[in-house]
């Protein structure tokens, strides 16, 4: 009896629970997009995107820091390097091509007539080389991260002006001592070390890129630097050409208006580079941006290649 009582109340809350009969509503459509992202590779000559530089300017800055901390690491005379490469070399000039070959000297004592000379052309030649090999150098960050590939031959090319800035404090002892005292021609100082840095990245914008798909580029720099320090009235006055239009097709090569620059600015030399310095400019100029531009094409492959 009992049984039957609960059955029956089971029976009637059951039905009370059972919903309302009715049409069922289809499932809402989620709404969809209008826009699509494709990522493809860039094809044929791409822009420079020059404001990623500015937006990864602190990564430049830690690259430039980590290359200078890195250079002289665990060497005994460390940063003393610097000034022994351009210094050991007058040694070499002055003593062949100021005393046995007796090659003039503009009226300058031979020593800082050469050692001028080096000190722009040692910051071009280690800031070439470096920046040349720098992305082969950093071949693992570039296959784990992506940022601008420029920031790392700019940041080898930067991180010489250490080794520049110590090298030029020697140049003003030795002034000092030869008694030689600047004209206010010193104002274009930095303007001639950014003609340099401006040719050296160019060039290393062009080995660096092709050095990733040739290997046999590392060993044409070491050639390229010996033959162009040679080219460079560096153990030589340009006045040795006396056709003033020869000297300003002379300017074709960048470094030398930077060196005949330099001598101008600090020793005061009668030979002003005006037009050769105009000739120089452009072409460092030319080189940087067709420089960037190659670098920037090839840039796509670098992580599959290096």
């Amino acid at each position: 009896m009992d049984g039957e009582i609960v059955q029956e109340l089971m029976t009637d809350i059951a039905v009370e629970e059972q919903p309302e009969t009715g049409p069922v509503p289809a499932p809402r459509a989620e709404p969809t997009s209008a826009y699509h992202l494709r990522i493809e590779p860039s094809r044929g000559w791409v822009s420079l995107k020059l404001r990623e530089l500015w937006e990864y300017r602190e990564l430049l800055y830690f690259l430039t820091w980590r290359d200078v901390k890195v250079r002289y690491k665990q060497t005994v005379l460390g940063a003393a390097w610097a000034i022994i490469q351009p210094l050991m070399t007058m040694v070499v000039f002055s003593l062949f091509f100021g005393n046995l070959a007796k090659i003039p000297s503009d009226g300058i004592p031979y020593p800082i007539f050469s050692y001028a000379a080096l000190v722009p052309w040692t910051f071009f030649a280690n800031g070439m080389g470096q920046s040349s090999n720098s992305l082969v150098g950093a071949a693992n960050l570039i296959k784990k991260i992506y940022f601008p590939r420029l920031v790392i031959p700019i940041s080898s090319v930067i991180s010489g002006v250490v080794d520049f800035a110590l090298a030029f404090v020697v140049l003003l002892g030795m002034m000092l001592v030869y008694g030689i005292i600047p004209t206010l021609n010193v104002i274009f100082l930095p303007f001639l070390l950014l003609l340099a840095f401006v040719t050296a990245l160019g060039v290393g914008m062009w080995l660096s890129a092709m050095n990733v798909q040739f290997r046999d580029v590392r060993y044409v720099i070491p050639f390229l630097t010996q033959f162009w320090m040679f080219a460079t009235p560096i153990a030589y006055p340009s006045s040795l050409i006396e056709n003033d239009l020869l000297r300003t097709l002379y300017g074709l090569n960048p470094m030398t208006g930077v060196v005949e620059g330099f001598r101008w600015a600090l020793l005061n030399t009668d030979t002003a580079p005006g037009p050769i310095v105009i000739v120089s400019s452009a072409v460092a100029v030319g080189l940087l941006i067709s420089g960037m531009y190659y670098f920037r094409r090839m840039e796509k492959t670098f992580a599959d290649v290096v």
